[in-house]
């Protein structure tokens, strides 16, 4: 079953509404329609993350995408990105947090290719050229996932605040905090992973020193622990601005929960330290591209200082959907704050969904996209959106049921056994 959506409507011309040029000014109550389409649109590639982790202890590839870049969204069943868009990159990522998972939960063996402290937490994916057509400029997007292992949970309960030096470019002595497991998460390497020997943020960057630059995944076996984090920058994005240089560019920074969080340091990061904007000519500077993140169900990520900082760098946008149901938007509770613009929506006027509902649905991203589908002005329900209310059960039981939809259907085929000849199974 893939989302039902639709086409990109008038998102060709109006695509600087939509990523933020005016700060969504008139857009949100109500719901402009290709706005709708628009958070949709990079709210289901956050969803694809869900969709396509291994969540399978037992398995030998269990924390890793099932499913390889060159069809990914094809198999995730999203037709209509395949089309518009195509993955460049996988991005792993561990903690250095200290807590009780890590203690507990354990692989048996690394040597078996299991990865439970280093897994998979997104992907770099750029506009196709029918989907530069569509969208009417090259869209690079980058995309979080959010929290599913335990290890991560032990971040997500960690609300010390840490100054994020190495993200403040010329501000490093400022004092911009943030939450310490967000950063932990974006910033932590493990040399024992043949995933993680560099950070998610390395992962998306690379080493620059004067005019010479080493790609960080390449040469991490050989970097010196001296680096200066000033000089990482974010190759992958930096690659893709190089090579498309002389077309109308976008990046876009998409996630849910943890996911939600690390967009927003991503976005910061890529914004502050001028990773959008192209090597410039000879004659003159090169234009920054838009920065814009979609957070859904985020929680707070820094302090007032941080949310200075965020608020005058230019070509940075954000836009929070936020379910008035769920609590995670509103931790931690103390020190951090709200960033950029809020779309509200409210899943318990969904005359689809059980009532009153649990934390868990509340907080579920296919009940958050099911939310921006249907919401209406007043605090009204109607789908605006033909997208299938099946999709909400896809992990939970969500939905009423005269829908008729089993709970938890979305299940990889035998659980991803396959039978093996020679053994017999």
């Amino acid at each position: 079953m893939s989302s039902q959506h639709g086409g990109l409507g008038g998102t060709a011309r109006r695509w600087r509404e939509f990523q933020g040029e005016g700060g969504w000014a008139g857009l949100l109550d109500p719901l402009d329609l290709d706005l709708r389409r628009t958070v949709l649109r990079y709210g289901e590639m956050a969803q694809a993350t869900y969709d396509a982790f291994n969540h399978e202890a037992l398995s030998p590839h269990a924390g890793l995408s099932r499913f390889a870049r060159a069809r990914f969204f094809d198999r995730v069943r999203l037709p209509a990105h395949a089309a518009a868009y195509r993955v460049t990159r996988f991005l792993y990522a561990t903690s250095s947090v200290a807590g009780p998972g890590a203690f507990i939960l354990r692989f048996a063996s690394r040597a078996a290719g299991r990865c439970r402290e280093s897994n998979w937490i997104g992907y770099v994916a750029v506009a196709t050229d029918e989907g530069k057509t569509a969208l009417g400029r090259r869209d690079i997007v980058v995309v979080w996932r959010g929290t599913v292992q335990a290890l991560e949970w032990v971040d997500d309960l960690e609300f010390a605040m840490v100054q994020p030096r190495g993200l403040l470019g010329d501000h490093e002595g400022c004092d911009a905090m943030v939450h310490r497991g967000w950063l932990s998460m974006y910033t932590s390497a493990d040399p024992e992973s043949s995933h993680n020997q560099v950070s998610a943020r390395d992962q998306v960057g690379n080493l620059s020193y004067g005019t010479v630059t080493v790609t960080v995944t390449t040469l991490s076996h050989i970097l010196p622990a001296c680096v200066d984090r000033r000089m990482k920058a974010l190759s992958e994005v930096r690659s893709l601005v190089a090579k498309y240089k002389d077309e109308e560019l976008s990046i876009t920074v998409t996630g849910h929960s943890l996911g939600a969080a690390l967009a927003t340091l991503n976005a910061f990061d890529i914004a502050t330290n001028g990773y959008n904007v192209p090597a410039p000519a000879a004659a003159a500077p090169a234009a920054a591209c838009p920065v814009t993140a979609f957070a859904f169900a985020s929680p707070r990520v820094g302090g007032s200082a941080f949310k200075k900082r965020f608020d005058i760098i230019p070509e940075l946008r954000l836009l929070r959907v936020r379910n008035a149901r769920d609590i995670v938007p509103r931790y931690p509770a103390v020190f951090c704050h709200d960033l950029g613009a809020e779309l509200a929506i409210d899943t318990g006027a969904s005359p689809y969904l059980r009532s009153p509902g649990h934390e868990r649905t509340w907080h579920n991203l296919e009940v958050y996209l099911h939310g921006v589908a249907g919401m209406g002005g007043g605090g009204g329900f109607e789908l605006a959106v033909a997208r299938d209310v099946a999709l909400v059960n896809k992990a939970y039981d969500a939905l009423r049921d005269e829908h008729g939809v089993p709970p938890g259907w979305w299940v990889p085929h035998n659980r991803g056994m396959v039978l093996d000849g020679l053994r017999g199974r």
